[in-house]
């Protein structure tokens, strides 16, 4: 009867925190203008467009969703085409799949960035790793599978420098894949890596190790740095790539909440999307990590629940928040989207020309906002 109540007690306490974490109103700045945005929908029943990339021609935007396919936008009077599939894709079983049951299956593309000079677009997908697609699209093919001795197990961002051609990216957790990230942040997993993919060698090397949820990726103006959104902490990092061995990282700026991805502006500075609040409520829970661990342990399938239980509440009541930080890590410009519009919980916005693109991992739709 005890452990009964524990885990009842337990689950019940859980999903209350992740409700209010959800419904907490934002404070210090904002507004409401990307509750005008556009929508443009995604037909099939796939889901959640997390992150875009553009061609060296400016064509796009490219963006991976639910059933493991990277899809093109070729305009409105086309609509999205199917630009990629990954290594033995089952087409009849994944294509269409909202399901995260399936990912490991069908594969879930993250972020995506285009070698400007080879035509070849890299896709970090959760759960087969770093991929590479060439010129024209087609069936991509598994790059890197395992870093330093150790597989990948949630690749989630990526980084091309243009000069180069070196690819960096993340792996946000050693413990857990993407369909449990809520588990990452709460019990404060801090095995995440940075690593650093050569194509001219075709050798990996881990960069950064013990980082909590490294997400997003941008290479800095003057391609001397890379910032890291590292989701659990609420910040950003700034990794500078000269020296030997390079420095430890340093903080660039604290934020209000969650970020997941981070791209840099065309009008200066860097577009963070904020994945939701950080409020009161979750700065004590997150306290209370060797609790939240022990709990994990015993009950691994409760933190299962929350995540379907915070999915939901997303939906209904998260709160749209976009960031554009400067060169320093200071805000230039805040964008939100208040509680009642259609885009509430955000993953990227990618600024192109005077429009905002903006993805979330949440929705069957790509928002779009003209500046």
């Amino acid at each position: 009867m005890g452990r009964i109540r524990l885990i009842i007690l337990t689950t019940t306490s859980l999903g209350i925190l992740s409700a209010l974490l959800v419904w907490d109103p934002l404070t210090g700045g904002g507004d409401d203008r990307l509750r005008k945005a556009d929508v443009l929908m995604i037909d099939g029943g796939a889901t959640g467009p997390e992150s875009f990339a553009f061609d060296v021609g400016g064509g796009g935007p490219y963006t991976g969703v639910s059933d493991g396919r990277i899809l093109r936008w070729g305009g409105r009077g086309v609509g999205w085409v199917e630009y990629a599939t990954p290594y033995g894709y089952l087409r009849e079983e994944c294509e269409g799949s909202c399901n995260s049951e399936k990912e490991h299956v069908c594969g879930r593309p993250l972020g995506l960035r285009f070698n400007e000079r080879t035509g070849d677009l890299y896709i970090a997908d959760a759960y087969l790793g770093l991929l590479v697609v060439g010129h024209g699209g087609g069936t991509a093919s598994p790059l890197v599978g395992e870093a330093g001795g150790v597989a990948l197990r949630f690749t989630n961002s990526v980084e091309v420098d243009q000069e180069t051609g070196v690819v960096y990216f993340t792996d946000s957790s050693r413990r857990f894949q993407r369909r449990n990230f809520i588990s990452s942040i709460i019990t404060g997993d801090g095995t995440g890596r940075l690593l650093k993919y050569d194509p001219k060698t075709g050798q990996t090397s881990v960069l950064l190790d013990g980082l909590a949820f490294p997400n997003g990726l941008s290479l800095t103006k003057d391609g001397s740095s890379l910032l890291i959104s590292e989701t659990t902490t609420c910040r950003v990092l700034k990794y500078s790539l000269s020296g030997d061995p390079p420095a430890a990282p340093e903080v660039f700026a604290g934020l209000p909440g969650f970020p997941d991805n981070i791209k840099r502006s065309q009008r200066g500075g860097y577009w963070v999307a904020i994945h939701m609040k950080r409020g009161k409520l979750l700065k004590f829970l997150l306290s209370m990590m060797p609790w939240t661990w022990v709990v994990f342990e015993r009950f691994p399938n409760m933190f299962l629940r929350l995540q379907w239980f915070y999915s939901m509440l997303g939906r209904w009541r998260g709160h749209a928040l976009a960031l554009r930080l400067g060169e320093d890590g200071e805000v230039l410009e805040v964008l939100g989207g208040g509680g009642g519009g259609r885009l509430r919980v955000l993953s990227e916005v990618d600024e192109r020309n005077g429009t905002l693109w903006i993805g979330s991992v949440m929705v069957p739709f790509v928002g779009v906002y003209k500046l």
